[in-house]
């Protein structure tokens, strides 16, 4: 049956590939973006597709733009805009970890606070949020990030239980490592700010831990993951992929219990 899915952050990466695929396979897909560029950039791309996106400038983080949810209907709700930065927790500059924090927690909970009234008031939908092995597991030096997707599953867990009295569903989908480009970024984005002389993290062994970016899974295949799940009416509260990801998440877990420091 056909949706009506919003996308938030679908300018880009595993958003910008669901939200095309979704249209493709006939839903309505209203995907805003975060800069005017991506709106042209997004629109071209669909139509060179010949599907039809609903594409307009939304960034999460101002006001004005986040307003404009309120102006559409929707079935179902893909929190998915997210920023990603790397570098070592003990050392991380505090603006480049609140800004992480703000996008990716007190931004996109806005935007699910508007979806669920929205739905409560309707009985029924579903709020999905984009979480990431990293909202389970954690790795050195993606510290940032992972503290980030930690407070997602967090936030879902507990509106899932909130929310399901009223109607309203709520899942995660948790991607592993995928080449997007949005891993690699963030890698990179911590060589700004780090300095030899003054940090006491290793450089050497930030960039070893870089190299587990080289093999990285193919993009196509989560996104393909995203457009059989969003559309459900039923699936699993948590949606992992691949099955090598679930399996380490599960194990990485376990082992929690036991450790001893």
């Amino acid at each position: 049956m056909e949706k009506t899915i919003f996308i938030t952050g679908a300018g880009s990466g595993l958003g910008k590939g669901a939200a095309l695929g979704l249209a493709e396979k006939g839903h309505r897909v209203i995907a805003p973006v975060e800069t005017a560029p991506q709106v042209t950039s997004l629109r071209e791309e669909a139509k060179a597709k010949g599907v039809d996106l609903e594409v307009f400038k939304m960034d999460i983080k101002n006001p004005q733009d986040l307003a404009q949810m309120l102006e559409y209907d929707f079935d179902i709700f893909v929190a998915n805009a997210a920023i990603n930065e790397g570098g070592p927790l003990a050392e991380v500059p505090m603006m480049n970890f609140r800004e992480l924090f703000e996008v990716n927690v007190f931004s996109t909970l806005e935007t699910a606070q508007i979806a669920a009234r929205k739905f409560v008031e309707k009985g029924k939908g579903k709020i999905i949020f984009i979480s990431s092995m990293a909202g389970i597991t954690t790795t050195p030096y993606v510290g940032p990030y992972t503290a980030t997707k930690h407070a997602i599953e967090g936030i879902a867990a507990t509106m899932q239980k909130e929310l399901e009295g009223f109607g309203v569903q709520v899942a995660t989908i948790n991607p592993g490592a995928f080449d997007t480009g949005f891993n690699d970024r963030s890698a990179e984005a911590k060589w700004k700010w780090y300095d030899e002389g003054i940090h006491f993290t290793k450089k050497e062994d930030m960039q070893e831990a870089d190299q587990a970016l080289e093999n990285q899974f193919d993009s196509a295949d989560m996104i393909a993951k995203m457009i059989e799940t969003i559309p459900l009416d039923s699936h699993k509260y948590r949606t992992v992929y691949p099955p090598e990801t679930e399996k380490q998440m599960k194990e990485e877990e376990a082992k929690l219990w036991d450790m001893e420091i």
